[in-house]
Order: structure tokens, then C-alpha cells, then sequence
């Protein structure tokens, strides 16, 4: 399900008088092939909600849905995996209940990344490579990490952190040929905006094959 996907959107809440839905919606119809959710400041009810929501909406589109940290509400949402952090429940203990979805997790280093590999992760994320608004007090690791997590690490993995159309060449340039995008699409100041700016990235790593 993962290998030939490219444009990842882990979400954030969009400007205020833009729709979440409709925010997700129009970033998958610009190319988006996989949808985290990840809206930490909502209740379990309100996050609930939404994850419906959004599992209807890349369910027509036939998009791979993922919850950020929360098997839970993943497997209540009929979601097709979860997305944990390092602090997070071990994948070994998250895969007894959810059996043979995807299950991703963030990874800071080349050792971080082998050891998710190891414990049978079926994808990853690196980063960030870049300073990031998302999560402010992370330390980038830059873009040598990719060159070394390509050379080493068999399954798929996204790029992630600070990434947008100033600087994705450089990702793709060093072995970065997946990529997460949040506040770069997500903080369109209009839906049309959000459309165009996941167009032009996938525009870019379709561009890179050639």
C-alpha cells in the first residue's frame, strides 16, 4: 500500500473560516495520497468525530487514512493504521490488537530508524529536517539523515519537518523521495490554495523521476 506513495499530509487546523474537511479534501484532489490526522489539542470525543469524518472523505477518494497516537481511535474510525511517536505504546503491543494495518512511527536518528525496522514498523518518518512550526523544540537533523536512513533502511520512509516548495529539491536530491507536508499545505489562506500548493509538490516529486 505504501511503496509507490509520495505526498503524505499530517494535519493541522487550518486558518480560521477554512473547513478541516474541506481543507483535506482539496489537498488529496491536488495529490495527496496518504491523510494523517493528528489534532492533539481535541478531546477524545471531537477527535473521534473528526476521524470519521475524514475516514468517509479519503475512503471515496480511496486514500490511506492514518490516527496520530491513538490505536484506538484508529481502529474505531475504521482507519487504515496509526502513526506513533517514540514515546508512544511499543509496536509489538499495538500490533496484537491491530493486527495487519499500517503502523508508522517517527524517527530522529539512523538508530532510531533500525530499531523500528527491527520491531517491524511498516513505515517511518525522518525528522525534521528542517525547523519546523509543528514542533518548535525539535533540533533539525538534517539532510544527511536521509542519505544515511537510504542507504540503510529497507522499509518506506517520509521526510518530514519544515518541508515545502523552497526547498523539497534538496530533499529529493539527497534520497528523499517520500515526503509529510503539514503547515505548508494546511495553512492555505484559501482552499484553492491548499489545492494548488499540494499540486505543485506533487507536480516536483513526479518531476524527480524524470
Amino acid at each position: 500500500m505504501l511503496a509507490d506513495k509520495e505526498l503524505y499530509l499530517v494535519t493541522c487546523f487550518p486558518f480560521p473560516g477554512i473547513n478541516y474537511e474541506k481543507m483535506v479534501e482539496e489537498a488529496i484532489i491536488g495529490g495527496v495520497e496518504i491523510v494523517q490526522l493528528r489534532a492533539k489539542e481535541l478531546s477524545g470525543k471531537e477527535l473521534m468525530r473528526l476521524a470519521c469524518s475524514l475516514r468517509e472523505i479519503t475512503f471515496k477518494h480511496k486514500i490511506i487514512f492514518i490516527v496520530n497516537d491513538r490505536p484506538d481511535v484508529a481502529l474505531a474510525s475504521q482507519a487504515d493504521g496509526v502513526h506513533l511517536g517514540q514515546d508512544d505504546l511499543e509496536i509489538a503491543y499495538v500490533r496484537k490488537f491491530m493486527g495487519d494495518k499500517i503502523i508508522g512511527i517517527s524517527t530522529h536518528s539512523l538508530e532510531e530508524a533500525q530499531a523500528a525496522q527491527e520491531k517491524g514498523a511498516d513505515y517511518i518518518g525522518v525528522g525534521p529536517i528542517f525547523k519546523t512550526v509543528t514542533k518548535p523544540d525539535l533540533m533539525p537533523v538534517g539532510l544527511d539523515l536521509i542519505t544515511e536512513i537510504e542507504k540503510e533502511i529497507k522499509i518506506p520512509f517520509f521526510c518530514l519537518g519544515g518541508i515545502d516548495l523552497g526547498n523539497i529539491k534538496q530533499v529529493i536530491e539527497v534520497g528523499g523521495r517520500r515526503v509529510a507536508i503539514s503547515s505548508t499545505i494546511c495553512k492555505g489562506h484559501s482552499l484553492e490554495e491548499i489545492r494548488k500548493t499540494s499540486q505543485n509538490l506533487k507536480k516536483v516529486l513526479l518531476n524527480s523521476k524524470n
